[in-house]
């Protein structure tokens, strides 16, 4: 039987599509985000915390807030590594200031850095840049990761753009801030479901960013649901978002919103099976064509499946003890 694992026989020459948690949940305080890391130790690494400067800030408190942040990322609260921290946006004269302090402080241990109401490529480009001179001159021995948030016009024209640039590894669909910046043309209705998924000015927003994610290799990443307490209102947001639109990850905003944001958008325990299966199979005839089930699978599929046993193991679903020690350890 072949050892060569499926990173060796399947991404050569390719950009590995980022495996991450399929739920990022927001928290804007001290007490919030403490809440978070306790909660993320009780289900497991199943979510990332957005720690946020943009609107946890209290005004004129700007540089304690992104100092109290550094001080939970480097904190034994933080046990799976798993905190990033939205900054405050381009037009705001703190963006800067939140990146000196959050990456000069907190560098090596910061999960990504997420940009929000950006207008235009040349924002976007400028504030990356940023991030990673203030990374090399911290010595952080590493790129960080970055979010950028699209809910202006100006984005959204460049968004395919936009996603050529360096070190992104999440786009986000921003809902609220979208609708509010059609000057009405939209209604508030379509802040909520089901507006939010068919009103054609945003579902055409939807489409053409997880269009310019994919074709990127970047995680596309679905608003938040404004329902915070009925979990079957969340997750029919998550599965519509996952299934008609093709978007990977979405955000909570309420500790109740996590496990069915998980749940809607990990994959099937039966297709995880067959993923296995079919995995262990190609690598015993060193990812050569086989069969299976009476189907006819080869690279290109061996690549789905692997991305999908990868995608289970972030979101907690069992996988077969035997792929896990042929894959995993």
């Amino acid at each position: 039987m072949s050892n060569v694992h499926p990173t060796q026989a399947l991404f050569a020459g390719e950009k590995p599509f980022p495996v991450i948690p399929s739920c990022e949940h927001f928290a804007g305080s001290e007490k919030l985000i403490g809440k978070a890391l306790a909660l993320q130790d009780t289900l497991g690494p199943i979510f990332d915390i957005t720690c946020d400067c943009e609107d946890g800030a209290p005004a004129g408190q700007e540089k304690t807030h992104a100092e109290m942040i550094v001080r939970m990322v480097n904190s034994a609260e933080n046990k799976h590594k798993m905190a990033g921290a939205r900054i405050h946006d381009y037009s705001n004269p703190f963006w800067r200031q939140d990146v000196d302090i959050l990456v000069g402080g907190a560098g090596k241990l910061l999960r990504y850095i997420t940009i929000p109401k950006s207008t235009s490529y040349a924002e976007v480009k400028e504030m990356i840049e940023y991030v990673r001179a203030v990374s090399a001159t911290a010595n952080t021995g590493r790129e960080i990761a970055i979010h950028v948030l699209i809910e202006t016009h100006g984005a959204l024209r460049d968004i395919h753009q936009i996603a050529t640039l360096p070190n992104i590894e999440v786009l986000d669909f921003g809902l609220m801030d979208f609708v509010s910046a059609h000057h009405g043309a939209i209604p508030a209705s379509a802040m909520r479901s089901p507006g939010q998924f068919e009103h054609r000015l945003i579902a055409r927003g939807k489409a053409e960013l997880v269009a310019a994610a994919l074709a990127n290799g970047i995680v596309p990443a679905h608003n938040v649901c404004l329902d915070l307490k009925n979990p079957e209102v969340v997750s029919g947001d998550a599965r519509r978002a996952r299934n008609e639109f093709g978007f990977l990850r979405m955000w909570s905003i309420y500790p109740a919103q996590i496990q069915p944001i998980v749940d809607a958008m990990k994959p099937d325990h039966s297709e995880v099976e067959d993923a296995a299966n079919i995995l262990l199979a190609a690598q015993a005839v060193d990812w050569g064509p086989i069969q299976y089930k009476g189907e006819l699978h080869d690279r290109a599929t061996y690549r789905y499946f692997w991305e999908l046993l990868q995608k289970a193991r972030v979101t907690g679903v069992k996988i077969p003890d035997v792929a896990t020690q042929a894959f995993f350890n």
